[in-house]
């Protein structure tokens, strides 16, 4: 039967919690290497050219018209996707131990 980790679901229910409602407030400026490609004025040179294409680019849910919900919608859906990920990865690569 499957058992329910109780720690492991209250993580997953604060990192939705604030996934949804704290990214929305997240800043909007850009940081990293866009920010100094912007300052150095070359950022323009890597337009059109992505390696692969984002489902949910720049953190926002296409096609909703609420960027506030759109934000929270896709800070919720990278959560999920990488808690899933996780899981699957450790059902593959952790031995279960024998409970005997």
């Amino acid at each position: 039967m499957f058992a329910v980790n109780k720690k492991l679901l209250a993580g997953l229910l604060i990192a939705l919690l604030v996934a949804v409602f704290l990214s929305p407030f997240a800043s909007p400026h850009p940081d990293g290497l866009e920010r100094v490609a912007e300052d150095q004025n070359f950022i323009q040179r890597a337009y059109g050219k992505e390696v692969l294409t984002s489902p949910i680019p720049d953190y926002s849910m296409p096609g909703m018209q609420s960027e506030f919900l759109a934000t929270g919608a896709a800070g919720a859906t990278g959560v999920a996707l990488t808690f899933g990920l996780v899981m699957g990865m450790k059902r593959f690569l952790v031995k279960r131990q024998n409970c005997s």
